[in-house]
């Protein structure tokens, strides 16, 4: 199934100049939906995950099927003032200013074995971010996955060191 064709493209959103891949039409369809599932899931292939952290939001999505169909916990990792028990955070710097994330600090115990999931990789920011908050708490990123990566972004440069894997990429 070509999942291409369940993407909008919508032109100046969010702003001029960019081009927004839209994933609504994709979760808006059962079929592609469940392609997308299944096809995450070969990604990661048999390796033993323990933990699925998705990035809010549209991370979430796709995060909490894979770590269903692991049989693994699902882990959000949030904008602030989202989260209601004790978190950590980390600010990163972005092309134009900063943005935070949070995750709770019991998400992710010693030697936890954890699959980082969104639905875009753009410039690596939010999926670098990530990735510190869980080895702060002692987790082991196995492999980034995402539905798309924008390779015009360079955001797999900002993961170097991590396996990343996606279902489409965009030039």
């Amino acid at each position: 199934m070509n999942l291409k064709q369940y993407i909008r493209e919508i032109p100046d959103f969010p702003s001029k100049g960019i081009v927004f891949k839209d994933i609504t039409p994709l979760l808006n369809s059962p079929i592609a939906m469940e392609e997308a599932a299944n096809a995450l899931m070969e990604l990661v292939g048999n390796q033993k995950i323990d933990k699925v952290v998705g990035m809010e939001s549209r991370g979430f999505f796709f995060a909490s099927l894979l770590a269903l169909k692991l049989k693994a916990g699902f882990v959000p990792v949030r904008k602030p003032a989202k989260l209601p028990a004790d978190k950590i955070s980390i600010t990163y710097g972005l092309e134009y200013g900063t943005d935070t994330l949070e995750i709770h600090k019991d998400a992710i115990q010693a030697g936890d074995r954890v699959l980082v999931h969104d639905d875009v990789l753009a410039t690596g920011g939010t999926a670098k971010a990530t990735c510190e908050l869980v080895e702060r708490l002692g987790g082991e990123v196995v492999q980034c996955n995402f539905l798309m990566v924008l390779e015009l972004l360079n955001g797999e440069e900002k993961l170097n060191g991590y396996e990343i894997r996606t279902l489409m990429r965009y030039r």
